[in-house]
């Protein structure tokens, strides 16, 4: 869906002693020279992208690891297909090994099919500690023949409370779709099946926080949330059906992978290998803005941005800025 880009920052020392034993190489790093040290750095790292731009499809195996319910988690086939489990005695995650920060998180995911009321199946991005930053999808399930719930927020600095809900134009449970959470410095995008269903802009030059300091690993996990998941909780699991499975596929980090604070600007340089920095990926286009009206016109069940009872008539600032 997205263009590929797949740096690792530390491989730049060793991509710079490669070009200086060749020949034609040097010659160009003593011009570039020539020209001042901060040129030639952005030479370096420019080069260093250009060798190492392939991405690389790792594999689910090679990518994450179960970080609880182990015994309810089962990785098949080629280890790229992945199965969570819930039943009355623990449900399963997952959660990746490295953290990015930046590009395109994508999964194929089938949900729980069947009566899954009172399940969760978890999708997202977080960076760790009291002033953590999120990005999320929430897959509430429902009673048989019921739509599911999408619930999507947006955590910074430790702060939510920027739920927006959506019912779905398919059956998800039937087969895998496309979920994917795009971030660069200037929006966070949600999608679904290339869809835009929800856009985050970057306001920090007027106060409003944006998550662009931290890096973030990716997670998903099945578990029993029945106290709220479901008509606010009215409506419990039914655990004759189980157990509950959610399968997965495909997961891709188009992504800058987090080397700590260094990476904070260095995921942030405009070259070709960090293609989420490239203009087209500033702003949706016409044709992505009249897909996200039509989603937000048919499918959206709840805006925090219109709940004016929640917030007590101080609506949260970033809901009177354009978010498109």
């Amino acid at each position: 869906m997205l263009e590929k880009g797949y740096i690792n920052h530390q491989e730049i020392t060793t991509i710079t002693i490669t070009i200086n034993q060749q020949t034609k190489q040097i010659e160009t790093f003593t011009r570039l020279k020539m020209a001042g040290f901060h040129a030639l750095v952005m030479a370096v790292l420019v080069m260093g992208i250009a060798f190492h731009s392939t991405l690389i499809d790792a594999t689910i195996a090679k990518s994450m690891y179960f970080n609880w319910g182990a015994h309810h988690s089962s990785i098949l086939g080629n280890g790229d297909d992945l199965r969570l489990v819930l039943d009355q005695t623990s449900g399963s995650g997952i959660q990746s090994k490295r953290a990015f920060l930046f590009g395109s998180i994508e999964m194929l995911i089938k949900l729980v099919p069947g009566n899954s009321a009172g399940t969760v199946t978890a999708y997202y991005l977080s960076s760790t500690g009291a002033k953590h930053d999120e990005i999320d999808f929430e897959f509430l399930g429902n009673s048989t023949g019921e739509p599911y719930t999408v619930h999507t927020n947006i955590y910074t600095q430790g702060q939510g409370n920027k739920e927006q809900q959506f019912k779905l134009w398919f059956d998800p449970t039937s087969g895998y779709h496309n979920y994917t959470i795009h971030w660069n410095p200037t929006q966070v995008v949600w999608y679904v099946d290339s869809m835009p269903i929800r856009v985050f802009r970057n306001y920090e030059s007027e106060g409003i926080a944006y998550p662009n300091q931290q890096g973030m690993r990716v997670y998903s996990s099945l578990w029993n949330a029945d106290n709220w998941a479901t008509r606010g909780g009215l409506v419990k699991i039914d655990w004759t059906s189980a157990p509950f499975v959610a399968s997965y596929r495909r997961f891709r980090a188009r992504a800058c992978k987090w080397n700590g604070p260094v990476s904070i600007s260095l995921c942030a340089i405009p070259t070709p290998g960090n293609w989420w920095m490239s203009p087209v990926y500033k702003q949706l286009s016409n044709g992505q803005q009249a897909q996200l009206k039509w989603v937000r016109d048919n499918y959206m069940i709840y805006n925090y941005c219109t709940d004016f009872k929640r917030f007590k008539g101080q609506i949260p600032p970033e809901c009177s800025k354009p978010q498109f």
